[in-house]
C-alpha cells in the first residue's frame, strides 16, 4: 500500500491527478433508474427522456462546477440501473469529474442471477460478484474503457442477511485485489455500520480504507466517535434529504469537528440528476433544497456559522477524498 496525492484515480473520462480533484462529493448519483420497468411498461414517468436527462445532468453539473465543485462520486451500482455509457456521455460534456463505482444495492436478496450460484448455493461456483467487481475496477465497464475507482455495498434494515453479507465479503475481496476504498450504505439508527466494519475486518480489511455511509442521519455521537476511532471515515451525505432536518444535519457534522474529527468525515448530499426511486414532482416537493448545489449554498455558510473552522471544511470537501483515493495498491 501506498499514500500519495501525486498519483492518479480513474474517472468516467480517464486518470485525473489527485491532487487536483478539488472540492468533492463522495456520495451522490447522476441517474438512478429501474430498467425492467422502463422496458416493459410504456408509462415510465414522463420525465424520462434519455437525451433530455443527459443534458440536463450537464446544466446541473455546470451549476456545480460555478459553485466552487470540481469532482462527484457517482455511486450508482447494480441494483440501482446502473448504465455507464449514459454516464460517459454525461462525463464528456462536463468539466466536473466523475468517479465511477462498482458493487451491488443489495437489501435483503440478489438478483436471482447471483442468488442460485457461486459459494454457499445449492450450485455452487465461483464468485461472480468478486469476479464483475474486479473486472470493472481493472477492465472497464459496460463496453467501455471507464473503470471503477471505489466498491460500494448496503446494509440496511434487514441486516447482514445471507445475501448482503456475501455482497460485503465480495467488496473485501475485490477491495484488497485492486487497492480501491470501500464506500457504504446503511441504515445508522440500527448501527449497521459496526457490522460492516465487523465484516470487513474479518476479512482482513484496513478500515481506514472504508467511508460508512449515511452516518450523519443520526446523532448518536457514542456509535459516530467509535467508528471513527475503529478508522473509517463518516459518510455525512445526505444533506437535503428532510428524513433528518438541516439544522439537526448541520449540529451532527459541527457537533463531530469540535470532537476533534473533521479528518474523519466527507460531506455529500446523496441525491441524483434523476430518479425513479419516488415519484420526481414529489420528491421536488417535498426536498427542494436536494440538489448538488446544497453544500455549497447553504451548510458550508450554516457550518461556518456553527463555529466550524474553513480548514475544517476544507479538510472535509478536499484533504479527506485526495487521502481516500491517494491510499493504493492491493494488499
Amino acid at each position: 500500500m501506498t499514500t500519495t496525492t501525486s498519483a492518479t484515480v480513474d474517472t468516467a473520462t480517464g486518470a485525473a491527478p489527485i491532487a487536483d480533484l478539488g472540492r468533492t462529493l463522495m456520495h451522490e448519483h447522476i441517474f438512478v433508474t429501474s430498467p425492467e420497468v422502463q422496458q416493459n411498461w410504456p408509462d415510465y414517468p414522463e420525465q424520462w427522456s434519455e437525451d433530455e436527462q443527459i443534458a440536463d445532468a450537464v446544466r446541473k453539473l455546470s451549476d456545480l462546477k460555478a459553485a466552487g465543485f470540481d469532482t462527484l462520486v457517482d455511486l450508482t451500482v447494480i441494483g440501482l440501473g446502473r448504465y455507464i455509457p449514459r454516464v460517459v456521455k454525461v462525463a464528456e460534456q462536463s468539466e466536473v469529474n466523475i468517479i465511477l463505482a462498482t458493487g451491488a444495492y443489495v437489501l435483503s436478496e440478489l438478483p436471482v442471477y447471483f442468488h442460485y450460484r457461486g459459494p454457499g448455493t445449492p450450485a455452487g461456483g465461483p464468485d461472480r460478484l468478486a469476479e464483475f467487481f474486479v473486472r470493472d475496477i481493472t477492465e472497464g465497464m459496460t463496453g467501455t474503457s471507464a473503470r471503477a475507482s471505489i466498491l460500494k455495498c448496503v446494509t440496511d434494515e434487514a441486516g447482514l442477511t445471507k445475501d448482503v453479507e456475501r455482497v460485503l465479503r465480495s467488496v473485501a475481496f475485490a477491495h484488497r485485489e485492486t487497492g480501491v476504498p470501500i464506500t457504504t450504505h446503511t441504515h445508522s439508527g440500527l448501527r449497521r455500520g459496526l457490522d460492516q466494519q465487523q465484516v470487513f475486518a474479518d476479512e482482513g480489511v484496513d478500515l481506514s480504507r472504508v467511508v460508512i455511509g449515511h452516518s450523519g442521519d443520526t446523532d448518536d455521537y457514542e456509535y459516530l466517535q467509535t467508528l471513527a476511532d475503529r478508522g473509517s471515515y463518516l459518510g455525512m451525505d445526505r444533506f437535503g434529504l428532510e428524513t433528518v432536518s438541516f439544522d439537526k444535519r448541520v449540529e451532527i457534522v459541527a457537533e463531530m469537528c469540535r470532537r476533534g474529527y473533521a479528518s474523519k468525515m466527507v460531506l455529500s448530499h446523496d441525491t441524483s440528476c434523476f430518479s425513479d426511486m419516488s415519484d420526481p414532482v414529489r420528491r421536488r416537493h417535498l426536498n427542494p433544497r436536494w440538489k448538488w448545489t446544497h453544500i455549497a449554498e447553504d451548510v458550508v455558510p450554516a457550518l461556518l456559522k456553527c463555529g466550524v473552522e474553513q480548514g475544517d471544511i476544507d479538510t472535509m470537501l478536499i484533504e479527506n477524498p485526495q487521502r481516500i483515493f491517494g491510499v493504493q495498491g492491493g494488499y
